[in-house]
């Protein structure tokens, strides 16, 4: 019998538990769930005679030893800080690691020795890190296979809300962490267009729009990532002349979104003094120019160049930034405060669903011919368990956990899924799940 060890059971672990607990009967699996809410862990793996759930703390160094000892393979779904201390520990007793998150410096560290122990240590196997790299990668070979010189890559992914319940006016609902949502996109984003580096600083980013069409769901924006020159080593493109990476979003977000961030309201680096005390209008008023007689609206409006009559304002309107109530909030920076307001209204609905798009883009030139394909994926949620976002970290997690298991993946050492052996299987089988690619291809 092998043993499973899952650490997390949030809301993106649903899908990966069950999928795991379906297979371990006919695979000879016993899946134990930890999570530092036992009762959340308890409802992943109940009425499963293969699974079980325990209170799991990774600040216990005893408790991980002996969890992780004590299993075949372990899933780490805690937060990203936390990976390391796991896979440190996995390592110690040569025990293979499935994560979905980025590749430390820490962890690509552990390359050496896990190769010498004959373990994999599998990460950005989720959806974005993950489902991207695996669906690239396996139309870059094929370009590759043709004999293809490929001078243009771009990929864009967002988490929104399924066109069915899209209802308020910013056309966005929070489908994961509402802190990254807000801090999204601090930093200089930068990228390569036609051999030019481009680096966008942060207070300029969304006001740099893409537009993209995606199959039948119309037309997103699209602000670029933090670091797109990172993928050219990759995924083999260090010669590539335009390299970009993108967030979408549904058109006018950006520009609303701007507001924001020309304020400085997603600031998360100081207290606001007497936050608790303040009100919404006054919150946003700290941010402007100080005149008593002119409304705080008129004051936004003028400051920033924003018509009080245009949709941005109106998107502001609805939010309740300019309402009286109180914020309630003892010692919180200006980021929390507006994290705390879009929790009010962007939460999805008790039947809302969410979705994950995805887009690439290729051109590339094969016997003097250029050829652009464009490959696009859109999953929308089951329900408010199995959503779009658990659907598309959990799937590709639990399958490469079921390939390692079973011998179909005999990689070792710290890697992402870009090989052939490791993507290949995975997303054959994600395409029995509803997460296809559908490509177009056209003569530039």
């Amino acid at each position: 019998m092998k043993k499973i060890l899952v650490l997390g059971a949030g809301l993106s672990a649903s899908t990966l538990i069950k999928y795991l607990l379906d297979q371990a009967e006919e695979l000879d699996w016993y899946v134990r769930v930890g999570d530092i809410s036992e009762e959340l862990a308890e409802r992943k793996t109940k009425g499963y005679s293969r699974g079980e759930s325990l209170g799991f703390n990774i600040q216990n160094q005893e408790q991980c030893e002996t969890e992780v000892a004590n299993c075949d393979l372990v899933v780490s779904l805690l937060p990203a800080r936390f990976h390391y201390l796991v896979a440190q520990v996995a390592l110690k007793y040569s025990k293979h690691m499935v994560t979905a998150s980025y590749v430390s410096p820490e962890m690509k560290s552990l390359d050496a020795e896990s190769r010498e122990k004959g373990i994999v240590i599998l990460n950005e196997i989720g959806v974005d890190p993950g489902i991207d790299h695996m669906s690239a990668m396996r139309v870059i070979d094929q370009i590759r296979y043709k004999g293809g010189t490929l001078a243009s890559f771009t990929s864009n992914t967002g988490g929104l809300v399924a066109p069915k319940y899209d209802n308020n006016p910013w056309n966005y609902k929070f489908t994961w962490n509402p802190r990254n949502v807000v801090l999204a996109g601090q930093g200089v984003a930068q990228y390569i267009e036609n051999g030019r580096y481009k680096y966008i600083p942060y207070h300029k980013l969304f006001t740099r729009i893409q537009r993209a069409n995606v199959l039948n769901y119309g037309e997103f924006e699209v602000y670029a990532n933090r670091d797109s020159l990172k993928y050219r080593e990759t995924y083999g493109l260090h010669n590539i002349p335009t390299m970009y990476r993108g967030t979408m979003r549904r058109p006018g977000y950006a520009k609303a979104w701007n507001v924001f961030v020309r304020l400085g309201m997603t600031d998360d680096t100081y207290i606001l003094e007497d936050s608790e005390n303040m009100t919404w209008r006054e919150f946003i008023n700290t941010f402007l120019f100080y005149d008593p007689d002119t409304s705080v609206e008129a004051k936004l409006s003028k400051y920033l160049g924003i018509p009080e009559d245009s949709g941005v304002m109106y998107k502001l309107r609805w939010l309740g930034i300019f309402n009286n109530e109180k914020i309630g909030m003892k010692k919180a920076t200006p980021a929390q405060v507006l994290q705390h307001l879009l929790e009010q209204k962007w939460t999805l609905d008790s039947d809302d669903k969410d979705m994950i798009v995805m887009q690439h883009q290729f051109v590339y030139s094969l016997n003097g011919e250029k050829t652009k394909i464009t490959s696009s994926m859109v999953v929308e949620g089951k329900d408010q368990v199995h959503t779009a976002m658990s659907m598309t970290v959990g799937l590709p997690a639990a399958i490469a956990v079921k390939l390692i298991l079973t011998g179909e993946i005999t990689e070792t050492g710290v890697i992402v899924p870009v090989m052939r052996s490791v993507y290949d299987p995975i997303l054959n089988e994600l395409e029995k799940y509803g997460v296809k690619f559908i490509e177009e291809v056209a003569t530039v």
